[in-house]
């Protein structure tokens, strides 16, 4: 096993809130840092602290909840060096894996065994100029792309970047809206009224356990 040590915020056991694997009992593995400040984080707790641990304790942390699914999150977990080698670690010991991702940063070294869950900030974020579009390319049809958004006007732009680079013909595309400034039913009627090339996500996780759930 490779030697790696990361920061870690936390290690759970929960129901995915999020993407096709919504529901699913998963490990969730929770990185501390990241470089964007999106206006609506609901995580910024992972922005500071955690504690440093070794790859083989993360590893046998995540062994206990005897669990098919992990999830690397954050933060942005890509932030940290070695989460390239807990990746490439959990999928060797039998895991399906998914990472979630700003990105603002390279995903094409992540290993291909992953399901990378991309986000493309909108213009509401704060963060519109951190998109990094080069790794559009990198995208399989096992990889998700993630657009959260604020109103109208940011779906407006998730419409035209789902049209101008094809992304559903790359992998699955989700619309989430931001709790508390845009109502899912309306997101879901102007999904409807344009048969945009996505689907709705609403998160599981806030509707079982409240809105200050950050998991």
């Amino acid at each position: 096993m490779v030697s790696a040590t990361l920061r870690v915020t936390e290690i759970f056991f929960s129901l995915q809130g999020e993407t096709s694997r919504v529901g699913l009992p998963t490990v969730f593995v929770r990185l501390t840092g990241c470089p964007l400040r999106c206006r609506w984080c609901d995580t910024s707790y992972s922005f500071q602290g955690g504690a440093s641990l070794a790859l083989d304790e993360i590893l046998e942390r995540v062994g206990r909840w005897r669990a098919r699914h992990v999830t690397v999150t954050g933060g942005e977990p890509l932030a940290q060096k070695s989460c390239l080698a807990m990746l490439t670690a959990l999928c060797d010991a039998g895991y399906d894996v998914s990472l979630e991702t700003s990105g603002a940063l390279d995903i094409s070294a992540v290993d291909p065994r992953v399901s990378r869950i991309v986000d493309i900030k909108p213009p509401g974020s704060g963060e519109v100029e951190r998109n990094r579009w080069e790794n559009l390319a990198a995208l399989t049809a096992r990889d998700e792309i993630k657009l959260v958004l604020a109103g109208r006007a940011d779906y407006e732009w998730a419409k035209r970047v789902i049209a101008e680079h094809a992304l559903g013909e790359r992998c699955p595309v989700l619309l989430s809206p931001v709790h508390g400034e845009l109502e899912a039913r309306d997101l879901a009627q102007w999904m409807l009224e344009d048969r945009v090339a996505a689907r709705l996500q609403i998160q599981l996780h806030k509707a079982l356990w409240g809105v200050e759930a950050g998991r």
